[in-house]
């Protein structure tokens, strides 16, 4: 039996969604007969085999077989991407083994907010998820393919690869992942340093040692920021060969679980046992899996951005609302940074995805009857991946969490809220997340201190001047003021402040993602201040109200007084040297953040 709210949130997106996402699949399914019946000239042909190996020429002219296009955001530049430089290879060979033929379709950008935090490049981080979306239909744009690989991890990337996926939903789809780096300096401790360092009381050099101790190889960083909540939110949409969302970059199961991909998907495409295109199966139910999964986890407050821009990409519109009324009945089972002291290895040790997926379906949390790409119904991915004598496996999950620290079942969870909020009032709409709040903090009314730019309420802090209970609001920062940048140096230095006593919140219009902690944090809110949002009349001394039980969101002005105000203007010194002028029409189309911050119109 399904929960009844998830049962009705499911039927709501379907019923909200009929006409667009109808006239999708259809779209998409004449497109793939289209596929089917069309016929390149011998010119075009001989453009796609003249790089090829005389075996793949063959396969592609005896016809009959299945040709998969590979899309990757590898460099070596993102130590998650750095694994991905031999895929390619291997899957080809993989398909050559059953088969098939492929090519490396596509390179799409791939950027870390890891390296760009607290500069101007990370005004591009949120826009390079369309730009990925682009790049991936450019690759596939040739028209020869019957499927494809996607190879990504990060932020903006895998959202990016599965909207450009989905604008060619005629073709099957397996994403591909790399796996976390081994554990390193602990996040808590990681954190502590960074804090010290806010308050001065650590030097540099011992800030690097502990940065260069926590991120220390290859592979995905170890906390459950959005990189991870990516591999979960694949995983429980049924795109990942089971049990490879967090399997390690190094390990030999990683290899097989890889080969097993390029297998996955041949069975997938005309030429295999079962046809099933994208489009078909990226359905309601897989959205709402996604969704509540993440909930679940006390993912990346990220794809409340990213979750609504996917869902519009497939023919639905799946709204905060939605999202927010899920996290009402899903309860919180993981206990991850930023919500715990596990990294995601512990995390997989515990039981991770296959455990904590096995509860939401005996619960009725997510749904069982959905396509996959490893076939009908979710099952498979409550089972975790091994190697006997070398051949790929999958066994039973233990009926118990291995540590209930990390993992907990059902009937007795972290919280019965998985703690994601949709706050509304006079302010306008923002979301927080409080998974990793302690609950003294989770009200708050105190006067508002207003910059326009991160780096002015730094200084401010490091001057000493913020002083007694404040909500601290930076605005200026939402998609259409400069790309809605993630503000994560704001939080070491509210956790000092709310650490030395006083009582301290954060709204904004940017994000926080992964960063999302121990402060009351206001994100994503919308209209943003560049939009004319109420954010724009605020002043010092504004008494702001949040208080996360009753979702309340208010600012204690009258609204004639409000009227009164003159907006804001938002800064206009934009920082030289970083490409900002080349998405200047992204700026300016850009929609609001409850829509998916997007800039990508659907017809």
């Amino acid at each position: 039996m399904m929960q009844p709210t998830v049962e009705r949130i499911t039927q709501q997106i379907e019923e909200r969604s009929k006409l667009k996402r109808s006239a999708y699949v259809a779209n998409a399914l004449q497109a793939a007969e289209q596929g089917l019946n069309s016929a390149h000239g011998c010119s075009n042909l001989a453009h796609v085999m003249a790089a090829q190996s005389d075996q793949q020429r063959l396969i592609m002219r005896q016809g009959g077989a299945a040709h998969i296009a590979i899309v990757s955001s590898y460099n070596d530049m993102l130590s998650a991407h750095a694994p991905l430089k031999h895929y390619p290879d291997q899957l080809k060979s993989a398909l050559y083994r059953h088969g098939a033929s492929a090519q490396f379709a596509a390179g799409v950008p791939a950027m870390c907010d890891g390296i760009t935090q607290g500069t101007a490049g990370m005004q591009l981080s949120l826009f390079s998820r369309d730009l990925i979306a682009q790049a991936t239909a450019i690759g596939l744009s040739h028209g020869v393919f019957d499927g494809a690989l996607y190879l990504g991890v990060c932020d903006k990337i895998v959202p990016g690869l599965l909207i450009g996926a989905l604008h060619f939903g005629h073709l099957p789809a397996v994403f591909v992942p790399a796996g976390p780096m081994s554990s390193g300096l602990s996040n808590p401790e990681k954190a502590a340093v960074r804090e010290r360092y806010a308050q001065g009381q650590a030097s540099r050099d011992e800030l690097l040692e502990a940065e260069l101790a926590a991120y220390h190889e290859e592979g995905t960083c170890t906390f459950y920021g959005t990189a991870n909540s990516n591999q979960m939110l694949m995983e429980a949409m049924g795109l990942h060969v089971p049990g490879s969302a967090f399997a390690s970059p190094v390990s030999n199961l990683r290899h097989a679980l890889t080969d097993a991909a390029a297998q996955m998907l041949v069975d997938n495409t005309r030429h295999g046992s079962h046809f099933l295109p994208l489009a078909v199966q990226l359905d309601a139910k897989a959205l709402v899996n996604g969704a509540v999964a993440l909930l679940a986890s006390g993912g990346s407050t990220n794809h409340t951005l990213h979750l609504p821009a996917i869902a519009r990409a497939a023919g639905y519109e799946l709204r905060w609302e939605d999202l927010a009324q899920l996290s009402q009945v899903v309860p919180l089972l993981a206990h991850v940074y930023p919500n715990g002291v596990a990294d995601v290895n512990q995390f997989h040790a515990a039981g991770g995805v296959a455990w904590l997926f096995k509860q939401l379906l005996e619960a009725g949390l997510m749904h069982q009857d959905v396509y996959t790409a490893a076939g009908r119904g979710l099952d498979a991915y409550t089972r975790e991946p091994y190697l006997q004598d070398t051949k790929l496996q999958w066994r039973d999950v233990a009926k118990e969490s291995r540590a209930a620290s990390i993992l907990r079942p059902v009937d007795a969870p972290f919280a019965v809220h998985s703690g994601l909020h949709l706050l509304a009032g006079n302010l306008g709409r923002a979301v927080l997340k409080t998974s990793a709040v302690q609950e003294e903090f989770w009200a708050i009314s105190a006067p508002a201190r207003v910059f326009d730019c991160e780096a002015d309420a730094l200084q401010a802090y490091h001057s000493g001047t913020l002083s007694g209970d404040l909500v601290l609001v930076v605005r200026f920062q939402g998609p259409a003021a400069n790309g809605m940048p993630e503000l994560h140096k704001l939080m070491p230095i509210l956790a000092n402040l709310q650490a030395n006593g006083q009582k301290v919140a954060l709204v904004t219009d940017g994000r926080l993602s992964g960063a999302s902690g121990k402060v009351l944090a206001a994100i994503h809110l919308t209209p943003e201040a560049a939009k004319g949002g109420v954010l724009s009349r605020l002043q010092d001394g504004d008494i702001i109200e949040i208080d996360a039980k009753q979702d309340l969101f208010h600012v204690h002005v009258k609204p004639e007084e409000l009227a009164l105000r003159s907006d804001a203007q938002a800064p206009s010194n934009a920082p030289l040297g970083y490409g900002l002028q080349l998405f200047a029409a992204q700026r300016r189309w850009v929609g609001p953040a409850d829509q998916g911050a997007s800039f990508l119109v659907e017809d």
